[in-house]
């Protein structure tokens, strides 16, 4: 992770206690300090779409392990051989199990459908969901408001045995995707339940260079974060870009 105060990644292991005085308060936890999460194994649901490609690319590039999902092995595999940087494929389903932390990248169409699905193999993994459900007309994008809140709320409602978040929602999928771009210059907004979810998926994110994970509110706050999506396409469409956003003070 890049910037000053933000190299403190630590192990995930087992949580130990000690004896303390009751009086004696515990001293405020950096927000900066984040899991070591390199050794953890990354599925990506969607891998073959070009969010999930890219995103799939990008940490591998990193250095973490990753495998791609599509309803067809030889599609994902396929896929993985293009990407490199050993980057495997399989089927959804054994992408979920082989998983430590599984990104959720298909369609909106194909949301609900594809982690019901799933329900069994993810059980007890850490989902990231980054679904944005979009409409979109003759005016442009516009945000679809899911019957639960969010994609990443119908993500919970439908796995009730994982740990369900939301990130990754305003990445350009063209230049996660570009080999010749070294860094990706954008925050990236993390949402969930818990904090040492959060705290993963934060890591996570600033495995690829360029990139801090935010912590940015429970997952009833997801709707919003998932609509700005609209916004960045008129943004990117109005000034030929590929925006990203940047949170100041931070």
């Amino acid at each position: 992770m890049s910037g000053a105060g933000r190299n403190h990644a630590r192990k995930v292991g087992p949580m130990t206690s000690t004896s303390t005085d009751s009086a004696q308060k515990a001293p405020a936890k950096d927000p900066w300090d984040l899991p070591d999460v390199s050794g953890l194994v990354v599925g990506v649901l969607g891998g073959t779409g070009p969010q999930g490609k890219g995103l799939a690319y990008r940490l591998a590039r990193a250095g973490q392990k990753v495998i791609i999902g599509s309803r067809a092995a030889e599609r994902a595999q396929a896929a993985a051989d293009e990407l490199g940087h050993g980057v495997e494929g399989a089927d959804n389903a054994e992408t979920a199990r082989r998983s430590d932390i599984v990104i959720v990248a298909v369609p909106w169409d194909g949301h609900g459908k594809t982690l019901e699905s799933l329900r069994e193999e993810l059980a007890g993994k850490l989902v990231v969901d980054c679904v944005n459900p979009l409409g979109f007309d003759k005016k442009g994008a516009y945000a679809l408001k899911p019957e639960e809140g969010s994609a990443a709320e119908q993500a919970a409602a439908l796995l009730p045995d994982s740990r369900v978040t939301a990130a990754f929602h305003h990445l350009s999928a063209v230049l996660l995707q570009d080999p010749e771009i070294e860094e990706i210059d954008t925050d990236v907004m993390v949402l969930g339940e818990e904090r040492a979810d959060v705290e993963i998926v934060q890591a996570l994110a600033g495995r690829i260079p360029g990139m801090r994970g935010i912590f940015s509110g429970r997952l009833r706050n997801a709707h919003q974060v998932e609509s700005l999506v609209a916004n960045l396409i008129s943004v990117n469409r109005r000034y030929k870009a590929h925006a990203g956003l940047r949170l100041t003070d931070l």
